[in-house]
């Protein structure tokens, strides 16, 4: 086997494909929606420490395998979009910081950490992700991310008063200028990448809350926990096919 091909086994992130997009648009919107649905169905705090526990968990399965493996990097990147919520509500809820603080707070601490990460790792690229530091700084840039999205969709639908169905086309618009950028501009890829990753918080938490928030606020009145479920169902047979896809390329290049 290549050098080459050697470091493609090693990177530990997947390869960003349109079904990358959609399961990152899906695990946004249940992350949102269920951590609303779980903190009401028990204690919130109880909640917020079962959150915690299983974002642990699912980070430390996530560092301790040597190659991607696509049940366990989804099942973390959910794990981290449920307690990302939870983390910029208990902001919000517990503590009554308004959602504009929150948001530039978790703004500033992005750029901090892009900096960060760059500074040491003189690279953002994900697909250079092969070393347990650069995979922490990008766990950690991804929860951040997530925080933020929450903070900013909450923030536009509420405190703007625009409702959740207008942020989602909002933040739709916004999602299609890196492409547009990449195209017509020359943006540079990495950019134009987490410039994408980071609309799809707000993206798909906007378009979650509108289908299952009730009428009075908005919404189309399905259910936090039905919707919930739906998303999961279809994450749990994208990720499979993922790993079923994932499988034969992996054989192919051992062979």
């Amino acid at each position: 086997m290549d050098k080459q091909n050697i470091r493609k086994m090693l990177i530990k992130v997947p390869e960003i494909t349109v079904i990358f997009w959609v399961i990152k648009i899906l695990t946004t919107g249940m992350g949102e929606i269920f951590s609303d649905w779980f903190c009401a169905a028990i204690d919130k705090y109880v909640a917020v420490m079962l959150g915690l526990l299983f974002l642990i968990i699912s980070l430390i399965i996530q560092l301790l395998v040597r190659k991607y493996i696509p049940y366990v990097y989804w099942f973390a990147v959910l794990m981290v979009s449920i307690f990302g919520t939870m983390f910029a509500d208990v902001l919000h809820i517990g503590l009554g910081i308004p959602y504009i603080v929150s948001t530039i707070f978790f703004a500033v601490l992005m750029i901090i950490i892009f900096v960060w990460w760059q500074k040491s790792e003189k690279t953002l690229d994900i697909h250079s992700i092969f070393t347990t530091r650069r995979e922490i700084f990008y766990w950690l840039t991804v929860l951040v991310t997530f925080a933020f999205g929450t903070a900013a969709g909450d923030f536009t639908a509420t405190t703007l008063h625009l409702g959740y169905l207008a942020s989602a086309i909002l933040f739709a618009v916004t999602i299609c200028l890196p492409w547009i950028g990449a195209a017509v501009w020359h943006w540079n890829e990495i950019f134009a990448f987490w410039f994408a990753y980071i609309l799809t918080r707000p993206l798909g938490a906007s378009i979650a809350d509108w289908i299952s928030m009730p009428k009075s606020s908005g919404g189309l009145d399905f259910g936090k926990g039905l919707i919930s479920l739906v998303m999961f169902i279809i994450i749990v047979i994208l990720v499979a096919y993922l790993s079923f896809t994932y499988k034969s390329k992996t054989t192919a290049i051992e062979n």
